[in-house]
């Protein structure tokens, strides 16, 4: 039986073995607030700090879009916490998938998921040069640039090699840092807030539909990340209970930073000027404090932001092939843990991200690494497909006359939303990304046959 609410028989529970030869000073079980801090911290990385000034030209119709787009990424919370639930192991949507359609689909999550995890952990330490640049001049060169790129990698890098203590420290004071002028910004611009800034409802010569699809295209990828709790499941003390409550409080207090930011800035920077703002949160913090340091705050603001994101990633980006791993769908090297993490995962992420970042810095602004970053956005869509996919599996293959029937209706219509919003993300990566995607993926399809053949080689030994 399964009914998303109670532990199927067949679900095994976390390896205590792994826990077990993982304890030590080093490593530590993320609480509530880690875990939520983790989901949190890896939903907002640096966009947030662009977001109002990209929607602004569609008006604050906008803000619907980003309303609609909420509702799905906690429909998409709400699953995975069910699934979470149930299966409460370290990989997330790669378990999930794995237990629903066999080892091909589980191969597929994890492939894709672990693409997206390194190329967006290059791009945003290119992005947070930028930032850092406005603190410490080291844009004037490209190998001074460069350079800084591959620092702030390899510090969150160290600090996941420290341990899971480390990690979810880390993850805590950034996050806190990071909420501090965000909320700011967010709770201090109501009072001054002048609704003649708002500038029209509807700004662009769409059609509202139209106005809505469009602002939501570009906000569609705000909220990737929501997995997170669910990825380090068997790192969060009490899965079971917390992964559901952290994913869940996680996406919901970037959603009330997000709606009241983009607020705050559209009714403290005038329309005109917020169309064309390079930097809205600055202007906004101009606009209510005076001076000329507003540009300053922010860019520590999202250095600190993209520093914390890379901290999570870096973990979540070792976090899948681990759990792979040990099913004998990668490399039985990336199974291996110390002080509560997978250490040759972290150590390959960071080694590819930073190949990557340096070939970035020496092929100019254009080719190859614009085309991975593209890639990324189809590729981050592939877990939660599969995953709500699996979600809906589980729940028609139940036992109907075992199954709470109101609950049944319940998490039926969550997975039928979430997976409207996963399509939804899909549609609006655009037909390159999921062409460029798709490739990729068959690249995985590769790599699975000659998995698979070890695999099978070896259990037939």
């Amino acid at each position: 039986m399964y009914d998303t609410g109670t532990v199927s028989p067949s679900a095994p529970a976390p390896h205590q073995e792994e826990r077990l030869q993982d304890d030590g000073k080093h490593a530590r079980s993320f609480s509530l607030p880690v875990a939520t801090c983790l989901v949190m911290g890896n939903i907002i990385g640096g966009g947030i700090f662009l977001l109002p000034a990209s929607v602004a030209p569609f008006g604050t119709i906008s803000l619907v879009a980003f309303a609609v787009l909420t509702a799905g990424a906690i429909a998409l919370a709400l699953v995975f916490g069910r699934l979470a639930r149930r299966d409460p192991r370290t990989g997330g949507p790669y378990v999930y998938a794995r237990e629903a359609f066999g080892d091909f689909a589980g191969f597929l999550a994890a492939w894709s998921y672990w693409i997206t995890t390194w190329v967006s952990n290059a791009a945003l330490a290119v992005a947070a040069v930028g930032y850092l640049d406005v603190l410490i001049p080291v844009a004037d060169h490209k190998w001074t640039a460069c350079l800084a790129a591959l620092t702030l990698q390899l510090l969150p890098a160290l600090a996941n090699f420290a341990g899971t203590r480390y990690v979810g420290a880390v993850q805590l004071v950034a996050t806190v840092l990071k909420f501090l002028p965000l909320l700011l910004v967010a709770i201090g611009g109501l009072f001054f807030f002048d609704s003649a800034n708002l500038g029209p409802f509807q700004a662009s010569d769409d059609s509202p539909v139209g106005a809505v699809s469009a602002s939501a295209a570009i906000l569609l990828f705000s909220y990737l990340g929501v997995e997170s709790a669910a990825v380090s499941a068997g790192e969060v003390r009490d899965p079971r209970r917390n992964v559901g409550r952290a994913t869940v409080l996680g996406t919901l207090g970037a959603a009330v930073v997000y709606l009241l930011g983009t607020l705050a800035v559209f009714g403290t920077v005038a329309h005109d000027k917020l169309v064309a703002s390079t930097a809205p949160f600055s202007d906004a913090v101009n606009a209510m404090f005076g001076g000329s340091w507003g540009g300053t705050a922010v860019a520590l603001a999202a250095l600190v932001s993209m520093v914390g994101a890379l901290n999570g990633w870096t973990l979540l980006s070792a976090q899948t092939p681990y759990a792979a791993a040990r099913d004998g769908l990668f490399p039985a090297a990336f199974a291996k843990k110390r002080r509560g993490v997978p250490v040759v995962g972290v150590l390959v992420t960071v080694v590819l991200a930073s190949l990557l970042t340096v070939y970035n810095y020496t092929a100019g602004s254009s080719g190859v690494f614009e085309v991975l970053v593209l890639v990324t956005t189809f590729t981050a869509t592939v877990p939660y497909l599969l995953a709500t996919a699996a979600q809906i599996y589980f729940l028609i293959s139940g036992q109907r006359e075992r199954v709470d029937r109101g609950r049944l209706v319940r998490d039926s219509v969550l997975a039928a939303l979430a997976f409207g919003f996963s399509m939804w993300l899909v549609a609006g990566a655009g037909y390159a990304a999921v062409y460029q995607g798709v490739l990729f993926l068959f690249v995985g399809v590769l790599v699975y046959a000659w998995m698979a053949a070890r695999k099978q080689r070896t259990a037939t030994q």
